[in-house]
């Protein structure tokens, strides 16, 4: 019982916030995690996980981290796992550290701000719904996807797969600006999408939310659907991943997981809500904006 009571005490506290205010506070933290990510880029790596790692200052960092990144996540369909697993190598983790602590946190945290984005009619989850087929849809091509990509990842050069993503995401974004919504649902872009943005986690890590939020809205899937679909879908795909993880013996890095799970979750009910508040307009143009620029930001760290 209290622990249903949680994520509505949470909503609740949310409400008392204007739409405008929402807007702002939202404007703000994307415009935030784009200069984040941009000096992510041109930053070299550093060993500060090694010095800092499990005490108090550092877990509260890792928590505040992880609430912003969820919140861009949760709001607009992607930028969890974009935002997080750079800064956490920069920092010095490695990759083995960080993908199950980042697949922990986003399978929790995709599944309950699914579960909110649901509850304040984002988009409707109920059994036999378009929206519910999609997701479903979504996360039985992940299936496909992820074993496509683990059969590739082992013969194709990093450098050929981050372009390949990059130009994908870039050229999904331009078009979400320049082309209007179709009329209709395709259910053949729908499971195309799917399989392509699972190939693309499975075997680079990144390049999920934008593919498949910005797939979903070239397919004729409304905006604030489309990303409370992704979070939910992303959710799914990552407790695949985690599972996988878990059966090939790696371990979770228990100080890491913690902060990202606690301040991810937290982030949940802010963001549900920012949605619900948003004008579509201006969510099928922001997402439109933030996958061109990720795409564009995956390009220029190939150059450099």
């Amino acid at each position: 019982m209290q622990e249903r009571q949680a994520p509505q005490a949470a909503t609740d506290q949310v409400h008392r916030f204007s739409p405008r205010t929402l807007r702002i506070v939202w404007s703000a933290v994307l415009i935030g995690a784009a200069v984040l990510l941009t000096i992510l880029t041109f930053s070299p790596e550093v060993d500060i996980a090694s010095r800092f790692s499990g005490t108090a200052g550092f877990f509260v960092v890792m928590m505040v981290v992880a609430f912003f990144a969820e919140y861009v996540d949760s709001s607009l369909g992607m930028g969890y796992g974009t935002t997080l697993t750079p800064l956490l190598m920069i920092l010095g983790y490695s990759p083995l550290q960080v993908v199950p602590a980042v697949l922990l946190s986003e399978f929790l945290s995709g599944i309950t701000s699914g579960a909110l984005h649901h509850r304040l009619g984002n988009v409707d989850l109920r059994r036999g719904t378009v929206a519910r087929k999609t997701m479903t849809i979504l996360t039985l091509c992940s299936l496909v996807g992820t074993f496509a990509a683990v059969l590739l990842a082992v013969s194709l050069p990093k450098v050929y797969v981050k372009t390949y993503i990059g130009v994908m995401i870039l050229t999904m974004g331009l078009i979400i600006l320049i082309v209007r919504p179709s009329g209709g649902l395709s259910w053949k872009r729908i499971v195309g999408i799917g399989t392509v943005a699972a190939f693309n986690k499975g075997i680079s890590g990144g390049g999920y939310g934008p593919v498949v939020t910005g797939g979903q809205i070239l397919s004729g899937v409304p905006a604030k659907s489309a990303v409370g679909i992704t979070s939910a879908a992303e959710g799914l795909v990552c407790a695949v991943g985690l599972t996988l993880y878990l059966l090939l013996r790696q371990q979770i890095e228990v100080g890491l997981m913690l902060p990202l799970l606690f301040g991810a979750l937290l982030s949940v009910p802010a963001a549900a809500w920012t949605v619900k508040a948003m004008p579509a307009t201006r969510m099928r143009r922001t997402i439109g904006y933030a996958t061109a620029f990720l795409g564009a930001l995956t390009l220029v760290r190939i150059i450099l």
